[in-house]
């Protein structure tokens, strides 16, 4: 394009002279007909100047970028589906498919993984991209094994008991393409080793490589699956069996003493996993009292409950408090012992720094000013740190319950209340009501007692909303079994039958009794001396 009044050629499409900066003249995107500086319509056509012409071209989209980052890729797939299928028709065979694949979703993306990919019947996950955190192979085993038992769990519910899922884990380096995600983000050697890994796992079996065994082994129990010779790999790879989750993310809180296997009350666990999620979901509040005779269980299956909330991605406010059968001042022990953990805030510290640290607590999770004055010297009162009026049950009541509602606005709370059949009133007061008055937030309670709190409490629970029972039965004498089994595997077949006569199906009396055996030299574990 020349400049009528310099001469300088111009490139195409530009509106001044890039010497003189004289207006050029533009052409008509229709008929190419020239049309000097600011004319609006084409002299010739007609046609609009400048809105309908064709677009200028674009840059085609920079490829995503590929880079090498430490992952921990999963896969899974189905056994027995076919013969799952056999007697069923076509829209119940696709039900049942389309159920394996949300509950492989939802397990593996409550983990913190990405699901790249589904293939047939077989899943394939990611974590380490695009996000990355420390305990990414912790979380796929986590998530391997929650998936197991979930599939494990749809069999029984659908009548198709040969029903199962098995998994093959594996950590290391691998080319990932940021930006792909559904699209294959990560591929290669990696994959292809996860995925036959996956192929020599038993039904119903987490199998892992070396790398993933040796960062998730804080807190999962493997045992020794073997070497195995995979196809494409020149030497036999050493592989592990995940058994069990045996402590917080990391290790925390793993007990050194025997811990058997968590048996016979799988449907339980399950109960109140999917009862918190519906809390989460619909973002209500939920009681659930877990009740049972003395050594049945129920610290255990709140245990598992606290391993498995530890493990999940989101954020999770857990609080615990255990009630104290008799000493001064324990009324409210269980309640104040949560709001100290929340608060960081160790049983004998000095006031002030107490004091401090509440504060410092209250206002990183009640936004208000106005709420803040209000619930900051009931709470101060509660553990024992200010005198007065602001101690009454009502006001208490209210700032407590303030209290946890802002903290469940920011994400689902967890309240965990043990051995409440010594609770005070005033403690059973408060559950009931907090269960009754919070609205609108995720607010779960759980509570864990003997059945002698109906002798107290004959109505507890009764005509409340979103209230649920749980009563753990004695176990089975399969399940006795499988709980000596896990521990002790060389017991001889007398001394097992006596132990679990004496026990009569309750867990804590079997253990105790092997834990004295051991301790007394009587019995020796294996790879012991």
């Amino acid at each position: 394009m020349t400049c009528p009044s310099c001469g300088t050629e111009n490139r195409e499409g530009r509106k001044f002279c890039s010497e003189c900066g004289t207006a050029l003249a533009s052409a008509c995107p229709s008929c190419g007909a020239t049309n000097e500086p600011g004319e609006k319509f084409c002299g010739e056509c007609g046609t609009v100047l400048g809105a309908t012409g064709a677009p200028a071209p674009t840059a085609p989209a920079a490829a995503p970028a590929a880079e090498r980052r430490l992952v921990s890729v999963l896969f899974a797939d189905l056994v027995g589906f076919t013969s799952a299928s056999e007697n069923r028709d076509a829209e119940e065979t696709r039900e049942l498919l389309s159920r394996y694949f949300d509950t492989a979703r939802t397990v593996i993306e409550r983990y913190g993984g990405t699901v790249e990919k589904f293939i047939g019947d077989a899943v394939m996950a990611l974590w380490g991209a695009p996000v990355a955190r420390e305990d990414d192979p912790e979380r796929a085993v986590r998530a391997a094994l929650d998936l197991v038992d979930g599939v494990r769990a749809l069999g029984s519910e659908v009548g198709a008991s040969e029903l199962r899922a098995r998994a093959g884990v594996l950590t290391g380096e691998a080319a990932v393409t940021l930006g792909a995600e559904g699209q294959g983000m990560v591929a290669g050697d990696l994959v292809n080793t996860a995925s036959r890994i996956q192929s020599e796992a038993e039904p119903g079996s987490v199998l892992v490589g070396e790398a993933t065994k040796r960062a998730a082994e804080a807190a999962v129990v493997f045992e020794d699956a073997g070497a195995h010779t995979l196809k494409g790999k020149s030497e036999p790879l050493q592989l592990w069996q995940a058994v069990r989750v045996i402590g917080l993310r990391g290790g925390a809180s793993r007990s050194t003493a025997l811990e058997p296997p968590f048996v016979g009350r799988d449907r339980e666990l399950r109960l109140v996993k999917e009862l918190f999620h519906g809390s989460s979901e619909d973002r209500h509040g939920h009681l659930v009292s877990v009740v049972g005779i003395g050594g049945i269980g129920k610290s255990r299956l709140a245990w598992e409950f606290e391993k498995y909330i530890d493990g999940l991605a989101g954020d999770v406010w857990w609080h615990s408090g255990r009630c104290l059968a008799y000493g001064d001042g324990v009324a409210f022990w269980a309640l104040a012992e949560m709001v100290r953990g929340r608060a960081g805030i160790v049983e004998d510290e000095e006031a002030a720094s107490a004091r401090a640290k509440l504060r410092i607590a209250i206002e990183e999770h009640v936004p208000d000013p106005q709420e803040r004055r209000f619930v900051e010297p009931r709470l101060a009162h509660l553990l024992g740190l200010e005198e007065g009026a602001s101690g009454d049950q009502e006001n208490l009541f209210a700032a407590a319950r303030m209290f946890f509602e802002r903290l469940a606005q920011q994400g689902p709370t967890v309240l965990l209340f043990e051995d409440i059949h010594w609770a005070d009133s005033a403690l059973l007061d408060f559950i009931e009501y907090v269960i009754e008055w919070s609205r609108d937030v995720p607010l779960f309670v759980v509570t864990l007692a003997r059945p002698e709190l109906a002798d107290r409490r004959p109505t507890w629970g009764s005509a409340k909303r979103n209230f649920t029972s749980i009563f753990l039965e004695p176990l089975s004498t399969d399940s006795m079994e499988a709980l000596l089994t896990g521990p002790v595997p060389g017991l001889s077949d007398d001394l097992r039958e006596r132990i679990l006569e004496r026990a009569e199906g309750v867990p804590f009396y079997a253990v105790e009794t092997v834990r004295m055996l051991l301790d007394r030299g009587v019995l020796v574990r294996e790879g012991t001396t």
